[in-house]
């Protein structure tokens, strides 16, 4: 018997059963309800001391005294907090409702056996609406011990399948396959980290005879989780580097020292020559490219891509760069064509958009070899569109982008051209590692000098008059500015009333002719957004009044001010991708966040930490940390984070060790040949053919 038996093997389940916990939560084979984690634990083994308490989550119990009793106002209503002390140290009780009832109910010093899910906030715990009991009451009574509880769906409850009956299901299914149950890591890995042995960590993830058994557990099956993913992702890059040919670019000669010489519109910084450093030694080193180029707006990516293509140049290939948007696509053709101007290469531009005749015209040129650089949109990757010679593909805004796609431009040559992915949304070194650990990884961590940072404020809807002054201000000399309103689609027809209502009342207080406003949403026709966009762009309006459509890319050095409507209601990324549209200019750029009074505790900390910093790594920090790793990637990326039991974000340290220990193993032992790594091999090749990760990451 093994573990990928289905789970009609267990004792009591039936083929209906089965079924049905196929369909509800995915469970299949045995191996899928052993890896099926409890989410939390009701422990009534042992009393906490107050001192003893871990940063857990978990359900504990505690003998004390309730010292004080105090009413505290907050946002919306109130709460009652009681103080509860033990001999070692002292927590909060909380109550949100039934307070009054509650706080008539308690009795000052009398001992009470406490008993609930605690948090830990500021080095503090509190145990939010507990479950409590006089201690004269609670000896009357039978204790039953730790018992976890499984996730479950109304589905699963409404057909009998109880807590009490997953908690049989696993307790047989431990029973009957504990034996077969094989160790998945290399003894040096168990003893260099103290880890528990795979069956006893199973064994006290379901069933934990204490807290610490508990902790052991998941610590060591959090380890091994994050290390099987680090090793596959370790081996794919290993395999791309020495497997896969890539083109040689051999020789840096006339267009590229042409343009670095008498064209570069500014000295380059240091962080963009160390990363030109890290792409020319990939590119002459016969491997393929894979690499993420993240930068924070405004650092200069565009310049590093026009670079590298030239580099292709210069060998007789082709290059071509693929935006997720026509106005992007656009952008790039216009900064690039103006920067090649005087050089005697031809770039071209292909979206939806481009009319027939020009279309065949452009594919002729492609594939004759004439037209050098090709930048477009997703129109590139059509099968109609072929190269004579393709070097290198530039993918912009990377996220925006599924695997598919970028898989469509490997087949444009007989071997795949590199890829470098450029993205301006910085993400967190710990989901890097995760979701973009196979490919390599260049940072340009620095902004052009004369770059001034913006001045960030956050103001509430009542100063509304004073902002309408300061942008007034800033019009006197000479300067534009953005007024963006947010555009969501369960809200979309109030949204788009509170623009309208937004841009009639920006009319009244900026009349024209002295005051021209350009206005563009989502309902317009694309030729009358360009309109709009190019009389802003040429300084023909002083204000662009806007939805969120003008967060990726646009550019015009004169816009300074920048302010958002209703800021409490974008994500962290989408403030900092909308604060980067100014400051492209040397004058001294502000960001105003305007907001209501109402604002929860989230939108708090999202507004300070725009205020508090303009580092695009920091913010990404913290997205990650409110959102979590599945909203930041949108959702083809979060399914490669496919985890049962680790979390990206709280595990990062584990995560960390898992990586180094991965590259560890791979660096000594590059194929798992060794003897003393033969479980890790059978476990790597075992999920190399489940695995879900492969189609997930390109």
């Amino acid at each position: 018997m093994n573990l990928s038996y289905p789970i009609t093997y267990i004792k009591g389940i039936s083929v209906q059963r089965a079924a049905l916990l196929y369909t509800e939560l995915g469970i299949k084979t045995c191996n899928d309800l052993l890896n099926f984690f409890p989410f939390r634990y009701i422990d009534k083994t042992t009393f906490y001391a107050i001192k003893d308490l871990q940063p857990n989550s978990s359900e504990v119990q505690i003998v004390g005294r309730i010292t004080h009793v105090k009413s505290v106002a907050q946002k919306r209503g109130s709460r009652l907090v009681a103080t509860f002390q033990d001999a070692t140290g002292t927590m909060e009780l909380v109550w949100f409702k039934g307070q009054k009832w509650i706080k008539d109910a308690l009795k000052i010093n009398q001992p009470y056996v406490v008993y609930g899910k605690t948090n830990h906030y500021n080095g503090n715990f509190s145990i939010p609406h507990p479950e409590m009991e006089l201690v004269t009451e609670y000896k009357k009574k039978l204790q039953t011990k730790m018992q976890p509880v499984y996730p479950s769906t109304e589905k699963l409850t409404n057909s009998g399948v109880s807590n009490k009956l997953m908690r049989t299901y696993v307790q047989h299914l431990l029973q009957q396959f504990f034996e077969t149950i094989t160790e998945t890591l290399s003894q040096e890995i168990i003893d260099s980290f103290k880890l528990m042995g795979k069956r006893d960590a199973l064994l006290n993830a379901h069933f934990p005879k204490s807290q610490e058994n508990l902790a052991k557990a998941q610590n060591r099956l959090k380890f091994e989780e994050l290390f099987f993913i680090q090793l596959q992702l370790l081996r794919k890059k290993l395999i791309n580097k020495t497997k896969i040919k890539g083109f040689v670019f051999e020789n840096v000669s006339d267009y590229f020292n042409t343009f670095y010489k008498d064209y570069l519109p500014f000295d380059l910084t240091n962080a963009q020559k160390r990363v030109l450093k890290e792409i020319r030694k990939d590119v002459a080193s016969g491997a393929h490219m894979n690499r993420l180029l993240q930068g924070d707006v405004g650092s200069g990516k565009t310049i590093v891509a026009l670079l590298t293509m030239l580099l292709a140049i210069d060998n007789g290939f082709q290059a071509t760069i693929m935006a997720p948007t026509e106005i992007l696509a656009t952008q790039h053709y216009h900064a690039i064509s103006e920067m090649l101007k005087d050089m005697d290469i031809n770039v071209d531009l292909l979206t939806g958009s481009v009319r027939t005749k020009k279309r065949r015209e452009i594919h002729a040129n492609l594939e004759d070899g004439t037209l050098h650089i090709l930048i477009g949109t997703h129109a590139l990757i059509e099968d109609k569109v072929k190269f004579k010679n393709l070097g290198i593909a530039i993918i912009d805004e990377q996220h925006r982008f599924g695997v598919a796609q970028r898989a469509k431009l490997w087949s444009k040559n007989s071997l795949p051209p590199h890829i470098l992915v450029m993205t301006a949304t910085p993400i967190p070194r710990t989901l890097a590692m995760s979701v973009y650990g196979d490919l390599d990884i260049s940072v340009i961590d620095e902004l052009p000098p004369g770059r001034k940072e913006v001045k960030t404020v956050h103001r509430f809807d009542s100063n509304r008059l004073s902002v309408f002054k300061f942008m007034r201000d800033e019009i006197e000399k000479g300067r534009q500015v953005y007024v963006v309103y947010p555009l969501i689609q369960e809200s979309e027809a109030m949204d788009y009333k509170d623009l309208m209502d937004g841009y009639e009342s920006i009319s009244r207080d900026f009349p024209t002719p002295k005051y021209q406003i350009s206005i563009v949403h989502g309902k317009m026709k694309p030729a009358d957004k360009e309109h709009e966009m190019q009389r802003f762009v040429k300084g023909e309006t002083q204000i662009m009044v806007a939805t969120t459509v003008i967060e990726v890319g646009v550019n015009v050095p004169n816009a300074s001010v920048m302010i958002i409507e209703s800021s409490e209601r974008f994500g962290l990324s989408q403030l900092h991708q909308l604060r980067g549209r100014v400051g492209r200019g040397a004058d001294q750029s502000y960001c105003i966040l305007l907001s209501s009074y109402k604002l929860s505790e989230e939108g708090k900390t999202r507004l300070k930490t725009m205020v508090d910093t303009t580092d695009g790594f920091k913010i990404a920090e913290v997205d990650l940390k409110l959102r979590g790793p599945g909203n930041l990637m949108g959702t083809q990326q979060s399914g490669v984070l496919n985890l049962r039991i680790a979390d990206v974000v709280k595990d990062s340290k584990i995560l960390v060790a898992a990586r180094n220990t991965a590259i560890d193993v791979l660096q000594e032992d590059s194929n798992l040949s060794k003897p003393e790594n033969k479980n890790i091999k059978t476990t790597y090749l075992a999920l190399s053919k489940t695995s879900k990760i492969w189609s997930n990451i390109s």
